[in-house]
């Protein structure tokens, strides 16, 4: 089992921090603050913030903050990293001040996307009061949610997330553009949590660096009350309401500012990882999130 424990907090750019204010309190019902060397903190339980948007160039992802939830795992995985030749940089007081950690190191994948790795979070002892009456995200011991990231040199991606960092393969789609196309590769990965996934690698590129992120509430009524929010702030639909068939999510997806998706959902699955069986799934769906209207708003 992998020393990483959930997926802490993820990392996205912009060139207009007020985009992203507007769109976490008023669309996310999510709370606000400036993050200490500049950026913005967005918090969705007792955590400082689970999301901090930097301000830049170029609309994006950035990075993925894992949690290894200890000193020793920390430094286990930092030796395994060794061990395997791949290279990381210990994070410095500025970065650790940002991250509100004890200590954090930084390493890239295959093709470069950026991973935080780190342990000893801050709780700012400060409760969460959604703006939008939100009651509250699952989060706590299952970190965020989940990250979606490309990983177009598939084979090499896997290796290094599973013989690397640890993760464990849930399950995965073989996706078929065609009838008569390659298969386009997704495996979904779980860590120490029983989230079904917290990690996910799709046999492609992506321009903004990154698929999707989730974010799970307690009921259904919210996942509502967001579509309804988006639909009045004018937030571009990239999947309608749908439930997924390998992590019985119900769910929609909407865009960013930074450019990737963010899936909002309810009732995720929760695994014991000594019953479960890995397996190959054929559809991604049971009903709903038909992605077609997310291509038809960028075309």
């Amino acid at each position: 089992m992998t020393d990483i424990r959930a997926l802490s907090y993820c990392v996205a750019q912009i060139d207009n921090l007020d985009r992203w204010q507007r769109y976490a309190e008023d669309v996310l019902g999510m709370m606000t603050q400036p993050a200490p060397g500049g950026g913005l903190y967005v918090k969705m339980d007792d955590r400082p913030f689970r999301f901090l948007i930097v301000e830049g160039p170029t609309s994006c992802y950035l990075a993925s903050g894992w949690d290894t939830g200890s000193k020793p795992a920390f430094e286990r995985l930092l030796a395994r990293l060794e061990a395997a030749g791949v290279e990381y940089q210990r994070g410095d007081a500025a970065l650790r001040e940002q991250r509100k950690v004890q200590d954090i190191a930084v390493v890239r994948d295959p093709v470069g996307n950026c991973h935080e790795l780190s342990w000893g979070y801050l709780s700012d002892c400060q409760p969460f009061i959604s703006p939008q009456g939100v009651p509250r995200f699952l989060t706590g011991d299952m970190g965020l949610g989940h990250t979606v990231l490309p990983a177009p040199q598939f084979d090499d991606c896997a290796a290094f997330y599973q013989d690397v960092l640890g993760f464990e393969i849930s399950d995965m789609f073989n996706f078929r553009p065609a009838p008569d196309a390659d298969p386009v590769r997704i495996h979904f990965m779980h860590c120490g949590n029983p989230r079904h996934h917290s990690l996910a690698i799709a046999e492609y590129p992506v321009p903004s660096n990154c698929v999707h992120v989730m974010v799970e509430v307690d009921s259904m009524t919210e996942v509502g009350r967001a579509h309804d929010r988006l639909q009045a702030h004018g937030v571009p639909l990239s999947a309608t309401l749908g439930q997924h068939l390998n992590d019985r999510m119900t769910s929609f997806y909407m865009q960013t500012p930074s450019g990737f998706d963010l899936e909002y959902g309810y009732g995720g699955l929760l695994v014991d990882w000594q019953q479960h069986s890995a397996f190959e799934f054929t559809r991604v769906s049971v009903w709903g999130h038909d992605f077609s209207v997310g291509q038809a708003q960028g075309e």
